[in-house]
């Protein structure tokens, strides 16, 4: 393990880790995710995954005089295939210490203060560490060499919009939350979990499935052994990775949200699928289905859920992709899809050592939203 200063100034210090240490993880445990006016809630078990990205996550965290005051997590991976297969590092974790949250709410209230040059220049260096992942010390990642790194964000959260944007960042893609529910959920006998022999033709399928998106890895397809299909015979027909996850929630935005939070925990049969204050749910990761036979989605799903005593799925799909078309309008998604109206999130960019022409894939090529990194 290592832990390494990169940037000071009168006090403050830019350091890089490639672990969770005790203040890290104090910070992301009692951190507020999401933006004002859009949902507001907080990660539930972030330490068993952030353990799942072993080596290959790195932290960038903000000191003042000696106290951690912020931290925001960098996931590497060789994601995409093809002409869309590049070393990749994906930003998630962003946090802040609530007083020091607060302070720089204050200090944005106060026109009258102008930051000097030099602090200018510590913010700007500080921001070009997420466009200088060889800064990082991950493996084999080099200056001259060509990387993407990315990030989600929800479309109403325009101070991380901001952030990116002053980062060297683009808006490439836009994806919208799914929702799979079911009151009383049941088993389908064809519906099994993937065997340990069966995971690398399950890999290839996967491969063969998302060859043409970006950001695509199988890296956690199988996280816990969760991995869920159909079979007809000895034939995967869809398959899903299932990933128990919880939210606490604060805030849940406009009518649907107060719906969602004061009117359906109330009400018998909606409570199973929504708690005031807590949201249970699977995330389902890594979908495939045969081409033609989306019908097995449900069913998977649904069996899934019954099998992990769960009443909700979540997953998060690029909005100009083919599987986001057939989910929306060939499965039976549920209740809880039709009282959702999630607003689009957001996929930035940067592209290092890129032409333009390498970068142009990304624009015309669906977005894979890996849902790991969302559990």
């Amino acid at each position: 393990m290592f832990e390494k200063s990169i940037l000071t100034f009168h006090g403050l210090e830019v350091k890089v880790s490639d672990h969770a240490n005790d203040g890290i993880m104090d910070i992301l445990n009692h951190s507020v995710q999401g933006s004002e006016g859009g949902l507001r809630f907080s990660l539930q078990n972030i330490g068993k995954k952030i353990a799942a990205y072993k080596e290959q996550i790195r932290f960038i965290s903000l000191y003042k005089n000696n106290k951690i005051t912020g931290t925001v997590g960098a996931c590497f991976r060789l994601s995409g295939q093809g002409l869309l297969q590049y070393p990749s590092t994906y930003i998630r974790y962003l946090a802040f210490q609530t007083t020091y949250q607060s302070d720089i709410s204050r200090r944005k209230e106060k026109q009258t203060v102008i930051k000097t040059e030099s602090e200018d220049s510590f913010k700007q260096k500080t921001l070009e560490i997420f466009s200088n992942p060889h800064l990082l010390d991950l493996p084999g990642i080099f200056e001259e060499g060509k990387h993407v790194m990315y990030a989600f964000m929800e479309s109403m959260n325009e101070r991380s919009k901001n952030l990116v944007n002053q980062a060297g960042y683009e808006y490439i893609r836009s994806f919208l939350t799914v929702a799979f529910s079911r009151f009383s959920p049941k088993a389908d006998s064809r519906v099994v979990k993937l065997s340990e022999i069966e995971k690398p033709a399950m890999k290839d399928l996967l491969s063969g499935f998302y060859k043409e998106y970006s950001f695509f890895t199988s890296e956690y397809a199988f996280y816990a052994d969760k991995y869920y299909v159909l079979k007809e015979g000895n034939e995967i027909i869809a398959g899903v990775c299932a990933i128990p996850t919880l939210y606490k929630v604060y805030d849940v935005p406009g009518v649907w949200g107060w719906i969602m939070m004061k009117v359906l925990p109330k009400v018998p049969y909606y409570r199973r699928l929504f708690r005031p204050g807590e949201f249970k749910y699977l995330v389902l990761d890594a979908i495939y289905y045969k081409t033609g036979r989306e019908d097995a989605l449900a069913p998977l799903f649904e069996s899934a859920c019954a099998a992990e005593g769960f009443h909700t799925g979540l997953t998060w799909l690029d909005d100009r992709s083919e599987l986001f078309d057939k989910m929306r309008t060939e499965v039976n998604l549920g209740a809880l899809n039709r009282l959702l109206n999630a607003k689009p999130g957001l996929v930035y960019s940067r592209f290092i050592n890129f032409t333009e022409e390498e970068k142009n894939r990304f624009y015309d090529a669906p977005a894979y939203i890996s849902g790991f990194d969302f559990s």
